[in-house]
């Protein structure tokens, strides 16, 4: 008999980033553990020379929005997301309601890498 691991998330919804299997679930995984963000985020792919990379577009909460706050919250999740995902990612924590909100299924992740 087989042995299944934990299921991670959908595998339409898995992005390959420089050879690393990422779920949008983990990415919110992180999101949520900072203190001080929103639950909304946005990930965003990109061309970065010949190799592909990640932002991800966070809100601070209204409470956390000076300037160095958002600077620490972007360090600490740029850490968790490299410790425990594996990958670099660019963390831009914006102001609250800057991450576009939709109705419906959220357009979590923005493919904008050419081909």
């Amino acid at each position: 008999m087989r042995r299944m691991e934990k299921i991670t998330g959908r595998s339409d919804d898995m992005i390959i980033l420089r050879g690393v299997n990422v779920f949008p679930s983990q990415i919110e995984e992180q999101v949520l553990t900072v203190a001080g963000l929103a639950p909304y985020y946005q990930i965003e792919l990109i061309k970065d020379g010949p190799l592909d990379a990640m932002r991800i577009h966070v809100e601070s909460l209204p409470e956390a929005a000076d300037p160095e706050a958002r600077a620490a919250q972007a360090e600490t999740l740029t850490h968790r997301i490299k410790d425990i995902v594996g990958v670099s990612a660019e963390v831009l924590v914006a102001d609250p309601g800057a991450v576009e909100r939709s109705q419906g299924k959220a357009r979590r992740v923005v493919d904008n890498r050419a081909g």
